[in-house]
């Protein structure tokens, strides 16, 4: 099989040519990132173990959002969130996890990613 042509080095005002995947010329291949998961990025969010647990926090809290019934409003939960999201510390124990609706989910979300981005939330 014939090899691909070289193509020019992704580094800046390089003009090294290179036939790396990659896309850096030998000089550069240290700039290559190989991207990886980050510890903590939805590491057992998803799969039947997480189902099991998101199931038995909506029991716990009885389909409720738990937001919702602080303010003495009865909605039906449909998320399972984490009080403490994982950026920040969190940890994924049934003592930082609620039964949360759409609604107060998403203005939840946007006021911790104004908080990420120094905002005021």
């Amino acid at each position: 099989m014939p090899s691909s042509p070289p193509r020019p080095c992704r580094a800046p005002m390089c003009a090294g040519k290179t036939t790396h995947k990659h896309g850096y010329c030998d000089k550069h291949a240290d700039q290559a990132v190989t991207w990886k998961k980050s510890p903590t990025a939805k590491q057992d969010r998803g799969g039947r173990p997480w189902r099991r647990k998101r199931q038995r926090i909506l029991q716990r809290d009885k389909g409720l959002c738990q937001p919702c019934l602080h303010l003495g409003i009865y909605t039906p939960a449909v998320e399972v969130d984490h009080i403490v999201n994982i950026a920040s510390g969190g940890t994924d124990s049934d003592d930082n996890l609620q039964a949360i609706c759409d609604p107060c989910h998403k203005a939840k979300t946007q006021a911790e990613a104004r908080r990420g981005r120094g905002e005021d939330a």
